[in-house]
């Protein structure tokens, strides 16, 4: 029995002794591979107390130092240095760091902070297949992140920041699937951003600020979880970023958003902290940020956001820094704002506010209109430059010879267009026009109406522009610049030198003919300059290279990014409709463009085909046409079409006899019935249903006529007012165009309506009796047929 007891205890011990040797063993495998890694480290201080008697598994965490054990392996590795440490010896071989790094096949988090390390990061490294998080701040890692970083699939936590990294971010970055937070903030990263971001659907931290970064800002709906976007100090843009509702913290400072700030902004409840400063957004600043429930940090600053404040809007008490500075914002600070100012942080300088103080701008600074550009490349243009460098090469002499003779023939040229001056010039009236209005006779100022000339002030003067500067306009023709693609051509948007943004109207040529084809197209569109027309500002030629002529026009207007009357009117997201007298005088200045139309200039523009949504609001409330008839819009546009549109010929006198201006007076009735019932109309047939409706309601009383009014204005307007504007509605309705009142009868019920709409606001009492009411008998009567 002693005998078996003493055998049984002797196979014990042995049992044990292999147990200890063993793990003792595992141990020391660690061990070594960690005093290698404090000699690779240039032996820092904080790891001086490691050596092979160190119980690692068991030592207190401290913050430079943090080793977790699970089953006699190493799960955890952070080693922080101190933050000015240098780059370790030209004798450092990051190759031999990774590859003693990797003997710790089971390490889940690595934090390898501010020690020095420098090189590119090798492909071995991605042996570490286990690695959930993993941080490597504040090194001198450099070269590309390797695409192999796609194969650590358990990855969690990425962070790179503050290296010295290059290139693209690696499009295997979207199939990290788990994957929550991304940092590689500070390095030298460049190019767009991958597409594939928009998978990372556990995301909840994406951090790219202060690197190089260019182009379109994927679409990130589909990140339901991200709470933090951090894009600043890039050259990112143009739009603002498609995020979820749960974001917390958007930084977009100094990078090169040019669109507007989306209505989707104002429904992020959680956001807490924005700053879109140093930028170019334009369009109006939703003033709802300023109350969102969670916000604390908002800074719009250095943009040309557009606005009146008032001194009653709301705003969240945990709003502690707000900053306005350098917009084009207008009105009075909130009340709100001003309180605590011991607590809160309010800049607001040059803008237009009334504050009483001298860092404002005058109001006229402000009353810009949000304009952009863009124009598409001319790249068979860079194909053939090598050709015209070897042709004017070879024909250099020639070319010297040509202008020698093209100088005596603009002397000659000249002195014969004095002489020409000197004769009388000949009598010209509508009734009695030439046979051709000459290319002359358009530039002639004498030739324009004072109609005209008073309505272009305020204006910049009509130019040409060159192609390099609409290329520098749009970055390069940079396709975030496009805005749509109609029948009129291809629309683009962009900046130019002096800052203001324009829109240009692209029109490729279906026939080729040289710029003395267009140019009394483009005198005659230089003419057409007026408060209420989206205005031309200039023009530019594209040429064919191998025959010189015009291969495309680009026509620059003004932008007006604020929307249609119709957007201001009917649509639901607009938060503050238009009032009953806003109203009055967006469709007054509709007509007073009209009218310019027809008589400004000489021949008339008719037919012009509107809709409420041609009629864009500007900031000041001033309503612009945006789309009228002109011949060189036309796709049907030939020498024929030219002719007719420029001559007083029988078939022009004709169509004017046959009541073309009529046409326009039908489509404003339109506009006037979308505008008093504040539904959007799209149909010939709405039309007719609802011009009966107000036909009808001419003989009623006031109340039956309001009723048919925008529910939004129609306890603010006058009895009055609401019918002059039927009753002239009706009458611009009317299926006989000969029956349709003249535009300056429509101006003048028009101006009534606004004149009675005053005195009803001014006095509660009737307008009957009133000074004004006699003017009521001058207007001329609807008459209501069957």
């Amino acid at each position: 029995m002693a005998k078996h007891i003493c055998q049984t205890g002797f196979i014990s011990l042995f049992l044990l002794l292999i147990s200890v040797s063993y793990t003792e063993q595992l141990q020391s495998s660690q061990v070594q591979t960690l005093l290698r890694i404090q000699n690779l480290l240039n032996y820092p201080s904080f790891l001086n107390n490691w050596n092979n008697k160190t119980d690692f598994c068991n030592t207190e965490p401290t913050p430079t130092l943090t080793l977790v054990c699970y089953e006699g392996s190493i799960t955890q590795l952070h080693i922080v240095g101190d933050i000015m440490t240098p780059r370790l010896p030209d004798n450092f071989s990051i190759d031999s760091f990774v590859t003693t790094l990797v003997k710790l096949p089971s390490l889940k988090v690595l934090t390898l902070v501010s020690l020095g390390l420098w090189g590119p990061l090798p492909s071995k490294f991605m042996r570490l297949s286990s690695l959930e998080i993993l941080n490597l701040t504040s090194n001198f890692f450099n070269g590309n992140i390797p695409p192999s970083i796609s194969s650590l699939t358990n990855l969690q936590t990425l962070i790179l920041n503050s290296n010295n990294f290059t290139g693209k971010l690696p499009e295997g970055l979207g199939s990290l699937s788990a994957l929550a937070v991304l940092n590689v903030k500070n390095n030298s990263l460049y190019g767009s951003l991958p597409h594939s971001l928009g998978n990372l659907e556990n995301l909840r931290v994406l951090v790219l600020s202060d690197n190089r970064f260019s182009g379109e800002v994927p679409d990130f709906s589909s990140l339901t979880n991200l709470q933090v976007l951090e894009l600043e100090n890039n050259v990112l843009g143009s739009r603002f970023p498609i995020i979820s509702d749960k974001i917390e913290r958007i930084l977009l400072r100094n990078n090169k958003f040019t669109f507007g700030i989306p209505g989707k902004v104002q429904s992020y409840y959680q956001l807490n902290h924005l700053d879109i400063s140093s930028n170019r957004f334009v369009g109006p600043f939703p003033v709802s940020l300023l109350s969102l429930p969670s916000i604390n940090y908002l800074d719009i600053s250095e943009n040309k956001l557009t606005g009146m404040l008032s001194e009653n809007l709301p705003c969240n008490d945990e709003l502690d820094f707000l900053n306005f500075t350098a917009n084009l914002l207008t009105g009075k600070l909130p009340k709100c704002l001003l309180n605590d100012p011991k607590k809160r942080v309010v800049l607001y300088g040059e803008n237009c506010l009334e504050t009483g103080d001298g860092n404002q701008q005058p109001i006229s600074f402000c009353k810009n209109e949000a304009l952009a550009v863009g124009i598409l490349p001319r790249s068979h243009k860079r194909k053939q430059a090598s050709k015209v460098i070897l042709g004017l090469s070879i024909f250099g002499g020639v070319f010297w010879g040509i202008v020698l003779v093209s100088a005596i023939f603009l002397v000659v040229k000249k002195f014969l267009a004095k002489r020409e001056a000197r004769k009388p010039l000949p009598s010209i009236s509508a009734e009695n026009g030439s046979t051709g209005y000459t290319s002359k006779f358009l530039k002639d100022a004498r030739y324009i109406t004072q109609a005209m000339r008073i309505g272009a002030l305020g204006l910049p003067a009509y130019r040409t522009f060159s192609p390099e500067e609409l290329e520098a306009a749009t970055n390069n023709f940079d396709s975030s610049s496009f805005m749509g693609d109609g029948s009129h051509g291809q629309m683009y948007r962009g900046q130019l030198r002096d800052g203001s943004y324009v829109a240009i109207r692209c029109l490729k040529l279906k026939r080729n003919h040289s710029t003395q084809y267009f140019m009394p197209h483009i005198e005659m569109i230089s003419k057409l300059r007026h408060h209420h027309l989206v205005s031309a500002l200039g023009h530019c030629f594209e040429y064919y290279l191998d025959d010189s002529s015009v291969s495309r026009v680009f026509l620059v207007f003004e932008y007006v990014p604020n929307g249609t009357l119709r957007s201001s009117i009917s649509e639901r997201r607009v938060r503050r409709k238009l009032t009953w007298a806003q109203r009055i005088a967006a469709v007054t200045g509709v007509a007073k463009g009209i009218q310019f139309l027809h008589t400004g200039i000489v021949p008339g523009i008719f037919s012009n085909n509107m809709k409420i949504t041609d009629v864009l609001v500007d900031q000041n409330l001033v309503a612009k046409i945006s789309t009228y008839n002109l011949p060189l819009l036309s796709d049907n546009m030939g020498k024929g079409h030219l002719q007719n549109f420029l001559s007083g010929s029988k078939e022009f006198k004709s169509a004017r006899a046959k009541h073309q201006d009529k046409l326009d007076i039908y489509d404003f009735g339109v506009i006037l019935l979308e505008v008093i019932s504040g539904r959007p109309i799209n149909s010939r047939n709405e039309v007719e249903v609802l011009k009966d409706q107000l036909q009808a309601s001419v003989i009623a009383d006031d109340t039956s006529r309001k009723s048919l009014v925008d529910p939004a204005v129609r306890n603010l307007c006058s009895g009055e007012s609401v019918k002059t504007m039927i009753e002239i509605c009706c009458r611009c309705l009317l299926k006989d165009p000969s029956e349709r009142p003249s535009i300056e009868d429509v101006l003048w019920n028009l101006q009534f309506a606004a004149q009675v709409q005053d005195a009803w606001r001014g006095d509660s009492q009737s307008s009957e009796g009133s000074p004004l009411s006699p003017l009521r008998s001058s207007r001329l009567k609807l008459t209501i047929r069957s």
